[in-house]
């Protein structure tokens, strides 16, 4: 990622290519924050994801987009980001328990038993966005990449989906993702506390956000998402 162009970012497969002019009024900035990532790991401070998937998100086509899931910043554990907001390496056990709380959320709300893995990348297969606020974090320090200029990235590509004039439904859960509502004009959106078991119980379960979203998409005459996760074989 460090030193490379947008361009240069979609023709070695860091991201989509429909994300290149979405983008490009922030392209300085995901250039210095590209710098910026290389400095930290040359002074042995490691971040996660790792480097190809920093901008994960942005490898789903922008017109593809009909959900937004809004999260915080990425998992400090290591191993656990992938670059895909709530989302994590298929055989991480034990889950984190802010992905077990969005699963008994799922299962409370359309019945769908947890899967035995938290890789969530087959929503974005349905156009689910899994779009992190802001996509790097220090392993073990959360939180402790804010305010270095990824919200302006972020922010950037939420008012872009809004704007498009198509289907969208953005699903905000917790604080930080409330905040960008602002960014997101007169789009659907479904929002409660963060599935965090800090603050679930303050609104997030019980506030089915799945149908929820299924029944804002259906009113844009647009498909539901199928949110049952395929099982995977971990050998």
């Amino acid at each position: 990622m460090p030193g490379q162009s947008l361009k240069q970012l979609a023709d070695n497969g860091v991201i989509d290519s429909s994300w290149v002019p979405v983008l490009q009024p922030v392209a300085t900035t995901i250039a210095q924050l590209g710098d910026r990532l290389r400095a930290e790991q040359d002074a042995g401070r490691r971040y996660a994801p790792t480097g190809h998937n920093v901008l994960r998100a942005f490898r789903q086509p922008f017109s593809a987009v009909r959900v937004l899931i809004l999260g915080q910043d990425p998992y400090p554990t290591p191993g656990h980001a992938v670059g895909l907001s709530f989302s994590v390496h298929p055989e991480v056990q034990p889950l984190p328990r802010s992905l077990n709380n969005i699963y008994r959320e799922l299962h409370d709300d359309l019945g769908i038993s947890p899967a035995g893995h938290g890789d969530l990348s087959a929503w974005t297969e349905q156009g689910v966005l899994l779009l992190n606020r802001v996509l790097t974090v220090q392993e073990r320090a959360a939180g402790s990449h804010r305010g270095w200029g990824w919200e302006e990235v972020t922010g950037c590509a939420v008012q872009a989906l809004a704007s498009r004039g198509m289907p969208l439904v953005a699903v905000l859960w917790g604080n930080d993702a409330r905040a960008a509502v602002s960014l997101l004009g007169t789009t659907a959106t479904v929002s409660s506390a963060h599935p965090s078991p800090l603050s679930a119980h303050r609104g997030f379960f019980g506030s089915r956000p799945f149908s929820r979203v299924n029944d804002l998409l259906r009113q844009q005459s647009a498909p539901p998402v199928d949110w049952q996760l395929p099982a995977i074989n971990l050998g």
